[in-house]
């Protein structure tokens, strides 16, 4: 995996349901490296730290594998790096080969695979429909959270190099299980107890299936 571009958001107001609501979604490339701070990325703007942001979300990754599926269901949109929100736009990034809890180096930072994207409506204001929450859920595609190890700075170009694998599931399937109709007794136990899992994550897993563990 390579970093192919590392993206900064604006506070920028958006109309929600007739209110004005403040989204930091608006990321687009720098010319500079970024620094992975514990909590966020130093600079960019985390506006809901109930979503985004916190020890267990500080950076947020996507593919640049997936685009190509994207400008076919939306071939009038302009698209950049970062249009996803996405801290790094990475190039190989695979969610069925990446597992919670993985480490890797970037440039300077220690980084853990904490969880998937969840999507929001904010996403979907910023695609300009609604129906890019369901979209995105059907793709498979959620893109990663980081948790921050090692703070450090990190530029395009930079590669991921792995430290750690460990043996859980897939960010792909932790996706899969959040919005899944069928329910998966084993795989379901093992990502609310692994200790890597971001808490967020781990209680919206108990929310969806802990009436039936």
């Amino acid at each position: 995996m390579k970093v192919i571009s590392v993206n900064i958001g604006e506070t920028k107001t958006m109309k929600w349901r007739g209110k004005p609501v403040k989204t930091g979604i608006y990321k687009y490339p720098v010319g500079h490296s970024i620094y992975l701070g514990k909590e966020d990325v130093q600079n960019d703007h985390v506006l809901d730290r109930r979503f985004h942001g916190g020890l267990d979300k500080a950076c947020y990754a996507y593919s640049l594998d997936h685009f190509d599926y994207w400008k076919n269901l939306y071939p009038e949109l302009e698209f950049h790096n970062g249009i996803f929100g996405e801290n790094l736009t990475i190039a190989g990034l695979d969610e069925a080969n990446v597992s919670i809890g993985n480490i890797y180096t970037i440039g300077e930072a220690e980084v853990q695979v904490t969880q998937p994207r969840q999507p929001c409506f904010k996403l979907g204001l910023r695609f300009g429909t609604q129906k890019m929450i369901r979209q995105f859920i059907d793709s498979g595609f959620p893109g990663v959270y980081f948790r921050i190890l090692q703070p450090g700075e990190v530029k395009k170009g930079d590669e991921f190099i792995p430290v750690e694998k460990k043996n859980s599931l897939s960010i792909q399937k932790v996706f899969e299980l959040l919005y899944t109709n069928e329910f998966q007794q084993e795989e379901v136990k093992k990502a609310v107890n692994d200790p890597f899992i971001a808490e967020s994550c781990r209680k919206d897993l108990l929310k969806r299936w802990g009436d039936y563990l």
